[in-house]
């Protein structure tokens, strides 16, 4: 299937099925969402945590004393992968992945973690990553195309974020010039920028949005929304294009807000969606479209544009059960470079994984009538 970018998706994501001669156009993205399922017919709930930019999606399945990671294209459905066998491993998770289909994650004796390893996945098969020189326990939390993982090992005061080559960890040393290091890595792109979150040892209560570029050896602070009064922040996911997006908050606790960062431009807020008052912003692709989570009473994921932020459940042309709106089990994780969005929801009363595809979906623009074909060529001249 050809890929659009999102810059000429951005005035066509609106747009819905068109006749020959048809105008109409949407002002904000409209989407069909997909129940991505689970893993064995007999499993209880789905989350959907992350998507590669070319549309490949991972999470977890959950089983009678087990939970499996899994991968989801659109074309190919939802495919489980096998739980750690050596050493066991049975709660399992895909926390990131390639465009290649190369997963990463963690496998556990427990749901919530305990003995946690850091599990790398090729061909739906479950190896170990090797942690640091004297380290028991560890996890992996996202993968770039070169295979190389970052995540973290050992526990409270003494966790620290790794990085994961050749499949052998080694810590990220570097700390900023006030010398804040990391705990956790959470992102990592094609050209080895490391995101994640740190401490300020001089300040025990705030928390340090930090990148680390593998190719310099250096890490640096995304700062915080201080027009706010903030004065930490975490950094969850870095795009090819450097886009960074996270929270900002007072002290690492509540009324955080959602934030993208780049190198030209520092941290700028996204605005909160309808009906909320915090939230964080989980993944972001290579045109900055931005996706994350608020809350309120209940949890609310959404979509920042660029220019607007949008509850996703407002932008769905086929509700049909789904529910994002009245629950604390909704979330919005990841976004892939074509503007499919993955994360979790509630569908007809159980907690599942979700896609939801942009409308019209790329394949069909070459189905569009001449006088839709017209319109998007005009719409393109004037962007």
């Amino acid at each position: 299937m050809k890929s659009i970018t999102m810059n000429s998706a951005k005035g066509l994501l609106g747009l819905a099925v068109l006749s020959v001669g048809a105008t109409a156009v949407a002002d904000q993205p409209q989407y069909t969402i997909v129940d991505l399922g689970v893993v064995n017919s007999t499993d209880s709930a789905s989350q959907g945590f992350r998507i590669s930019a070319s549309g490949i999606a991972t999470g977890r399945s959950f089983g009678t004393g087990k939970t499996q990671a899994y991968t989801w294209t659109q074309g190919g459905g939802l495919s489980g992968l096998s739980n750690l066998a050596s050493p066991v491993r049975n709660y399992c998770v895909g926390n990131g992945v390639n465009d290649s289909g190369t997963v990463v994650g963690v496998g556990a004796t427990t749901s919530f973690g305990s003995s946690r390893l850091p599990v790398m996945w090729e061909n739906g098969v479950a190896t170990q990553l090797g942690l640091p020189s004297g380290q028991t326990l560890g996890d992996a939390n996202d993968v770039n195309n070169n295979k190389v993982a970052v995540g973290s090992a050992n526990s409270g005061t003494n966790q620290r974020a790794v990085i994961y080559q050749g499949g052998t960890g080694s810590f990220i040393t570097a700390t900023t010039s006030n010398g804040s290091y990391f705990v956790t890595a959470f992102g990592v792109n094609d050209s080895g920028l490391v995101v994640g979150e740190g401490w300020d040892p001089n300040n025990a209560a705030v928390t340090v949005g930090l990148v680390y570029d593998m190719s310099t050896g250096t890490t640096s602070s995304l700062g915080s929304l201080t027009s706010f009064g903030h004065n930490s922040a975490i950094a969850f996911d870095v795009s090819n294009a450097g886009y960074v997006v996270g929270s900002s908050s007072l002290n690492g606790g509540a009324n955080s807000l959602p934030f993208v960062w780049t190198a030209g431009g520092g941290m700028s807020a996204i605005a909160l969606p309808t009906g909320t008052s915090q939230g964080s912003a989980r993944g972001v692709n290579d045109s900055g479209w931005v996706v994350g989570t608020a809350s309120s009473a209940f949890a609310i994921p959404f979509l920042y544009d660029g220019t607007n932020t949008y509850r996703l459940a407002d932008l769905l042309v086929n509700s049909n059960g789904w529910d994002l709106l009245t629950n604390t089990s909704s979330s919005a994780m990841g976004i892939s470079d074509s503007g499919v969005i993955v994360g979790t929801g509630v569908h007809n009363g159980a907690t599942h994984a979700y896609a939801m595809v942009p409308v019209p979906e790329p394949a069909s623009f070459a189905v569009l009538g001449l006088g839709a074909l017209a319109l998007i060529s005009r719409k393109r001249k004037n962007q």
